[in-house]
């Protein structure tokens, strides 16, 4: 019997090592090699391989380095729920520097499906323009997902491309973008504007599109546009995305002029291509803002529903989100169907069209709070003003929903506090204090038994551990909040630390050392033979 074992043993381990091939990529890997250790490939050939080479469940490793150049990705799974995966080999720092003279859509684009990309960083380095108007300038996006379904990208971290930060566009459904941070991406136009959007989103799929987790802020321009500028397209694909648990702040920032931390919208003529069926949940949009101050005036919009009258929104859910800017910071602008619900809102006013009121029989608005400028907070134009309790009495809507003044604004401390599902020892933490005061939090919902110690990261200066520590058996951390050093974008010099009274973390809790060894998968099943 146990040479049946062995005989049947012997043939799982050739399938698993078939299945499963691990290949290497060097910054001077060579076109010649096999991606082997001994004969690594480059970076373009290893993106580069046919299925028969590199397929799913395989993993292409990228050892530690900068890989300057443009890099267009082909590879592929065509294995059912199989995924190739793109790392760094050892946990190792790997940078993609897209600073040469190119006409390639981005540092990387990606064109094959079912494949994960992780834990790497897309950027430029070095000098370059970030003036439209100068001779040397290039348009650059860091990563242009362009064709390609159920691709993951995980704990990428893309900054200063003089472009758009990630373009996933619609050829691209049932993609994941998930624990990534998109920061100082974009350039002055010719305008004098600030161009380059963290994110760019559409959809063709019927496949849901998630952006979950990801640290969006100082773009150039909008944080996330779920947009198509296209006036006059015959079909839809600006539909079935879901955004969870991000935190999108000061975007337009670096262009000295606040933008759109979210619009959700389209700008076509034909009334085909809408918006609809977008989910925005858990979010958390902020800027600048002095509370103490109750400063409020200037256009500083956080969420933006709708832009053109032929294309209101529909099937839009705005639920759980902190909405934070200035005058019109939450502008709904042409919706036709909507569920806004539990959702936190300080703004000088809500802006409103009046195109769009002969939909609102189709909003669901309930249970929000709006923190406003003045009483009459609900603006249809400038000469048409509603109080909440005005707008209840004449729409039937928000009805257990509360204002008040700017100057009662304040929030729990700890907005949110998120798990990386792919490093449970990972957590985003988002927190609020109006004075600026340090923020304790509370860990002890969480199985923090395997950690004994923990280090935190400011998301604004990402490289630096900014406190570390042992975590006591209350588990209880507590977070700095008057924080002065920030990390700076390449060739800006208006760039700011965002104020005391609001701060996004990283925290990485440290396992303990034991002395128990987790053995091989073959020790293990050899010991199980009785070996």
């Amino acid at each position: 019997m146990k040479n049946i074992y062995i005989l049947l043993f012997g043939l799982l381990s050739v399938s698993f090592v078939n299945a499963q091939q691990e290949f290497h990529v060097f910054p001077n890997g060579k076109s010649s090699g096999n991606g082997s250790l001994s004969s690594p490939w480059d970076l373009q050939t290893a993106f580069s391989q046919k299925p028969d080479v590199v397929n799913g469940g395989d993993t292409i490793w990228l050892h530690e380095g900068v890989y300057t150049g443009r890099f267009v990705s082909t590879i592929k799974s065509t294995r059912p729920n199989q995924f190739i995966t793109v790392a760094p080999y050892n946990n190792g720092k790997v940078v993609l520097n897209g600073n040469i003279k190119s006409s390639s859509n981005g540092v990387l684009e990606v064109k094959g499906g079912q494949v994960i990309f992780r834990d790497f960083e897309v950027t430029w380095l070095g000098t370059f323009s970030r003036d439209e108007s100068d001779k040397d300038f290039q348009a650059c996006p860091g990563i242009s997902h362009t064709s390609g379904e159920n691709c993951k990208f995980i704990n990428l971290q893309i900054y200063n491309n003089p472009g758009l930060g990630f373009g996933s566009w619609k050829h691209t459904g049932g993609s994941i973008i998930e624990d990534c941070m998109i920061y100082f991406n974009g350039y002055m136009a010719k305008t004098g504007k600030g161009a380059g959007e963290g994110m760019y989103v559409q959809n063709q799929s019927e496949s849901t599109r998630i952006i979950r987790n990801n640290i969006i802020y100082n773009n150039y321009y909008k944080g996330i546009e779920v947009w198509s500028a296209g006036k006059r397209k015959e079909l839809e694909f600006v539909k079935n995305i879901t955004l969870k648990n991000n935190v999108i702040f000061n975007s337009g920032a670096l262009s000295g002029n606040s933008r759109d931390n979210l619009i959700i919208a389209t700008d076509d003529r034909n009334g085909i291509n809408i918006a609809k069926n977008i989910k925005v949940i858990d979010n958390i949009f902020y800027h600048n803002t002095d509370f103490l101050k109750n400063e409020i005036n200037g256009d500083a919009a956080s969420l933006t529903l709708g832009f053109r009258k032929s294309a209101p929104v529909e099937d839009v859910l705005v639920q759980n989100n902190v909405i934070i800017g200035r005058n019109n910071a939450l502008r709904l602008l042409h919706v036709k169907s909507a569920t806004f619900k539990d959702n936190k809102v300080y703004s000088g006013y809500v802006a409103l069209n009046p195109e769009e009121m002969t939909y609102i029989s189709n909003w669901n608005f309930d249970n929000n709070h709006f923190f406003t400028k003045r009483e009459k907070a609900y603006r249809i134009d400038n000469n048409t003003l509603y109080t909440l309790k005005e707008w209840q009495n004449l729409y039937k809507i928000d009805t257990d929903s509360k204002w008040s003044p700017i100057k009662e604004f304040d929030l729990d401390p700890v907005l949110s506090v998120t798990q990386s599902s792919q490093q449970t020892n990972r957590f985003t933490v988002v927190l609020f204090d109006k004075k600026g005061k340090d923020v304790a939090v509370d860990f002890s919902k969480y199985d923090l038994t395997k950690w004994d110690g923990y280090k935190i990261y400011d998301a604004e200066n990402s490289n630096e551990i900014v406190v570390s520590g042992v975590l006591g058996s209350e588990q209880v951390v507590e977070f700095p909040m008057d924080l002065k050093v920030f990390q700076k974008p390449l060739h800006n010099t208006i760039a700011q630390k965002t104020p005391a009274n609001f701060g996004v973390f990283i925290i990485e809790f440290q396992s303990e050392e034991t002395s128990d060894k987790t053995q091989s998968l073959f020790n293990r099943i050899f010991g199980w033979l009785g070996f």
